[in-house]
């Protein structure tokens, strides 16, 4: 008898409350409660942007005065999306009836209402409180009255001469694409996984980083007030031991050591796993550089070729995460 077929297993499940981001669930609630990245500090333009977080459709730009503004996209006067507006110097202006709202979302035209609209001052469109840092653009997206400081990080505040600080979009850690078609705490878990590590992107797909990290390490974990941390000692052939140490840092914010170990010593860069819905979330990076682009140079390659640049026959030979 063929016993443990696939026949009549059961339907996949999922624990809604730690992975759904819509307003209303447990973890969407939560990760409203934090600051997260949108964009780069140079996707705030006078083109507006359409940006996808938590669940939730947006319009990002920057006024002519250089205030970055994020606003619900469809105009409250007849639902038209502001992605079609025109940024001005005090805000968006709907390309319908032409009202024109500030970054704070006030209406402060309305050009086609007998003596200019009166009762302007009665709109609001919605909108989220938006900061820059780091070469990024911050927003919070929770209750007003709950809204906490942006966070300053130590690693990304002390520079040392030559040093300064990137920003990068490009979804480092993913191994893939910008945007990533999978659950945001798929990834986030995984960061505190080191066994990983030298097989897949040691024996199995090839070395992709340094010889050492093809080496399975000794791991202990560690709970923390910040979250999980992991450290992993590999014992090099000259007897030197390589401490390495990765931190998933609660609710979204990935510590992970530049994998080719360009230098010792203190964090050179952190990132933040941003969910843009149930089923798709990307990375925003920012760190301490001595050159411009240093940061997109970490990223994972298979036989020489990015994720991007492999056919599919050479995907399934060197896979990644």
């Amino acid at each position: 008898m063929d016993n443990g077929t696939a026949y009549g297993r059961p339907a996949p499940s999922y624990r809604a409350e730690l992975t759904l981001v819509g307003q209303g669930t447990p973890m969407g609630e939560l990760l409203r409660r934090y600051w997260h990245p949108v964009g780069l500090a140079s996707d705030a333009t006078s083109t507006p942007r359409k940006v996808r977080v938590l669940n939730e459709d947006l319009i990002l730009f920057r006024d002519g005065a250089g205030k970055p503004g994020l606003l619900y996209p469809r105009c409250a006067h007849r639902g038209t999306t502001l992605y079609y507006g025109k940024v001005e110097e005090r805000g968006i202006r709907c390309c319908y009836h032409g009202w024109l709202y500030d970054v704070e979302g006030h209406c402060l035209e309305q050009p086609c209402e007998e003596g200019g609209g009166p009762r302007r001052d009665n709109v609001r469109q919605p909108w989220y409180p938006v900061e820059e840092r780091y070469g990024l653009v911050f927003a919070y997206l929770g209750p007003p009255q709950r809204k906490p400081f942006l966070p300053r990080y130590e690693c990304l505040e002390e520079l040392v001469t030559g040093e300064f600080v990137e920003a990068d979009d490009s979804s480092i850690g993913s191994g893939g694409a910008q945007i990533v078609p999978c659950n945001w705490l798929q990834h986030w878990e995984n960061v505190v996984d080191p066994f990983h590590v030298p097989i897949l992107h040691g024996s199995f797909s090839g070395p992709q980083f340094i010889e050492q990290m093809g080496l399975v390490p000794k791991v202990s974990f560690e709970t923390t007030p910040r979250g999980v941390k992991v450290t992993s000692l590999r014992t090099l052939a000259d007897g030197r031991v390589h401490r390495r140490v990765t931190e998933a840092v609660c609710p979204t914010l990935r510590v992970v050591p530049n994998p080719r170990v360009a230098r010792y010593g203190r964090v050179e860069s952190i990132g933040w796993v941003l969910p843009i819905d149930d089923t798709h979330y990307r990375i925003y990076v920012a760190g301490r550089v001595l050159e411009k682009g240093e940061l997109g140079k970490y990223r994972s390659k298979m036989n020489g070729e990015l994720w991007r640049e492999l056919t599919e026959d050479a995907r399934q030979r060197f896979p990644v995460d």
